[in-house]
């Protein structure tokens, strides 16, 4: 029978780089249909420059109570792989620890829920419920042809789940310490400012667009858009770029450009962030243009019955009770709640997208018991 460590180490070999599958789903493939799991490809992309997207989703049973998880094969790029000590995909253990790029995002999480699903259907065949996986190759890049249309799809071919579990890497030091029942929206903004080219010894015949810029700035930067809420922190705006495009200092620059990332919690909407925004830099009086984009909205699963069991089996398994937070970047689950109410629950996140990624092998098995624990608990398992 397969083993976590060994499942991660299999998968952790396969350079899967963004967009890129290399087959990583194919070892997937290869164990959940041993088991009985009906696996179907899902690919999307392909045309128009588009990258073709390998995504799997594989269902055992078709009970009418149907949990799914959902996780991603692809990876961000290694960087130089040189500086990895052992390779980042040759995968290997020394004190206890995986390494490898992809440990704890999310290879590590795919392969415990695979191990946990595959012990539970054998042990328990006839538990008259429905377990899925939904896997996509389009998690790190631009999430277009992955998990969103993957969703389309099993709305098409009945296969919506009552619950979903996304395996993303919640935990800052140790396993136990989150789960995530919510995610912060994102959006972008670009402002530009335009003035006339100029030398700086005649200004009079220039118009120097960057004081109107930094007055914008300064208006967005000190605004307080909300106090947060029970669940979330308060919006919170940083500004991300300036530029003018000129080197010289001598030069009035002809227009100022300027970007800034906005992440936001349930008391807005884009749409309605968007319209604040504009309303504060109106209210300058000064001319500007702008323009948006990001495709995150804020979402929040408040607690309920499925945050309970997700919680109370991290806590068996861990001995610790799990904050429910709201923080950290966008994931998959910002599509799946759409659907249906969905938790995260996964690795340590202490070591993502960095040199020498890794996971202690001690919390990855940890991480399969409570994926087992949850199963039993969802199905009602004694």
């Amino acid at each position: 029978m397969i083993n976590t460590l060994g499942l991660a180490k299999a998968l952790i070999s396969v350079p899967s780089v963004t967009p890129h599958d290399k087959g990583a789903q194919d070892i997937l493939k290869t164990h959940l249909d041993a088991a009985g799991f009906h696996c179907f490809d899902v690919p999307f992309g392909g045309e128009n420059g588009q990258a073709r997207i390998e995504n799997l989703f594989a269902r055992f049973g078709t009970g009418p109570k149907h949990l799914c998880y959902a996780g991603h094969t692809d990876v961000v790029p290694p960087g130089p792989e040189d500086k990895w000590t052992y390779g980042p995909f040759t995968p290997h253990v020394e004190d206890g620890v995986l390494y490898g790029r992809g440990a704890s995002d999310m290879k590590g999480s795919v392969a415990a829920f695979t191990v946990a699903a595959i012990k539970f259907v054998q042990n328990h065949p006839d538990f008259g419920g429905s377990i899925s996986l939904l896997i996509t190759g389009d998690e790190e890049a631009d999430a277009i042809n992955g998990t969103v249309k993957v969703l389309e799809w099993m709305k098409n071919n009945n296969h919506i789940p009552d619950v979903a579990l996304v395996g993303e890497p919640t935990n800052p030091n140790h396993i136990g310490q989150e789960i995530k029942i919510g995610r912060r929206g994102s959006l972008n903004g670009h402002i530009t400012v335009k003035g006339k080219q100029g030398h700086v010894a005649y200004q009079q015949l220039a118009d120097n667009p960057l004081p109107r810029l930094i007055t914008l700035l300064d208006r967005l930067a000190g605004h307080t858009f909300d106090e947060g809420n029970a669940y979330f922190l308060p919006t919170n705006l940083e500004i991300t770029t300036i530029d003018v495009g000129n080197s010289a200092t001598n030069v009035i620059p002809a227009e100022g450009r300027a970007s800034f990332n906005i992440r936001f919690n349930d008391n807005w909407s884009k749409a309605t962030l968007m319209e604040a925004i504009t309303n504060i830099l109106d209210s300058s009086k000064l001319d500007y243009e702008i323009t948006f984009d990001g495709n995150a909205e804020s979402f929040i699963t408040k607690p309920g019955p499925w945050s309970e069991i997700v919680a109370s089996a991290v806590e068996k398994i861990s001995g610790l009770r799990p904050a429910y937070t709201t923080t950290g970047g966008t994931s998959d689950a910002r599509f799946i709640v759409k659907y249906c109410p969905v938790i995260e629950c996964g690795a340590v996140n202490d070591s993502i997208h960095q040199i020498n990624e890794n996971a202690k092998v001690s919390d990855l098995n940890d991480l399969t018991q409570i994926y087992e624990e949850i199963l039993k608990r969802y199905f009602e398992i004694t």
